[in-house]
């Protein structure tokens, strides 16, 4: 059975290295609705490169720019899931039941590769890529350097946004309510737990793994065997959830709205304004990227808006090392995958 959660633009999977994690939780908070309108002209000054030293050693201080578009999957791929393998950006291709293998660098198409039916996200474990295939309640493990299928494994219904934790594989199977435990080396199911119900999107925390739960407006905190330590409240309908080496962030699908909540606790430190229907979420060693429909960069401190760049439908967003790269699982136009 085919299942479409209908929301205007999802998650995503967050690569940030080891070196851009800040060292202490960012305490600032504040409320959506006191944040000033975005400055279009005040942004056009601003040194963009910020705190982050790649931005520097690339000379990028002028705001993101769309570097160019790229079609995965064929006109119809529908790319939702977008994870970086430290040299390649990976997709999930809901439409055309395949992964592509993209090289950051220039955008090559290097590979397409089929999977199981209608898979929704993907996840590097360092040295395989992971599928969730939707309709086939399955996932689908592929060698990232030749993206040779290695296995495919039986989770729950409707598997959706997975985490990995250093050995597993975390798959939120949305139709259950339940997160699957799979064992990266090969494949098997340690365990099969439930949330909060409506699984959606997986994080993890470097000792927690953080599930939001779609329906329920919450999220859920699991320890390492599966059992749920809390789960809190957040704004409506989240989908995308990350992690930015101190704090979770989620993505509120219906309310156009991310909620930051201390990773060490769970205390939220606030809530603030994602213009659109936030759906994926990334950390790029500074700032906090949401698709939205749009593509909305926030300021990890106090969730200020930094930039607001049209992406067409976006729904999955990862972070390569210097670039941001947007799937359109809604595409209509000449291309369904962006870099900025």
């Amino acid at each position: 059975m085919k299942i479409h959660v209908v929301f205007a633009s999802l998650l995503v999977v967050v690569v940030a290295m080891a070196s851009f994690i800040p060292g202490r939780a960012q305490e600032a908070s504040a409320n959506a609705a006191e944040q000033a309108p975005y400055n279009y002209a005040q942004a056009a000054t601003q040194n963009w490169a910020g705190g982050n030293p790649l931005k520097i050693a690339l000379l990028k201080w002028y705001q993101a720019n769309l570097t160019t578009g790229f079609v995965v999957g064929g006109s119809n791929g529908e790319p939702y899931g977008v994870a970086f393998d430290g040299e390649n950006i990976w997709t999930a291709n809901q439409g055309a039941n395949s992964v592509s293998k993209v090289r950051a660098s220039d955008g090559a198409l290097l590979g397409t590769f089929p999977v199981g039916s209608g898979p929704i996200g993907v996840v590097f474990d360092g040295a395989n890529i992971w599928a969730t295939n939707e309709n086939g309640n399955t996932v689908t493990k592929l060698r990232a350097s030749d993206g040779k299928v290695l296995g495919n494994f039986t989770v729950g219904n409707a598997p959706y946004w997975p985490a990995f934790d250093g050995e597993n594989i975390w798959v939120p199977n949305f139709v259950d309510g339940t997160v699957s435990k799979v064992r990266a080396s090969d494949g098997k199911v340690l365990g099969t737990f439930k949330t909060g119900g409506s699984a959606i999107a997986a994080a993890f925390d470097g000792r927690d793994v953080w599930i939001t739960n779609n329906g329920q407006n919450t999220v859920s905190r699991l320890a390492e065997n599966g059992s749920t330590l809390a789960t809190y409240k957040v704004g409506s309908q989240p989908i995308g959830v990350a992690f930015d080496g101190a704090n979770i962030w989620v993505a509120n699908d219906s309310d156009g709205t991310v909620t930051k909540l201390r990773a060490s606790d769970g205390k939220t430190l606030g809530t603030f304004s994602a213009p659109g229907s936030p759906y994926g979420l990334a950390f790029d060693g500074t700032n906090i990227w949401v698709a939205t429909g749009a593509l909305v960069e926030l300021r990890p401190t106090d969730g200020k808006i930094l930039g607001y760049f049209n992406a067409g439908a976006s729904t999955g967003v990862a972070f390569d090392g210097a670039n941001i790269w947007v799937a359109l699982g809604f595409a209509s136009g000449k291309y369904n995958l962006l870099k900025f």
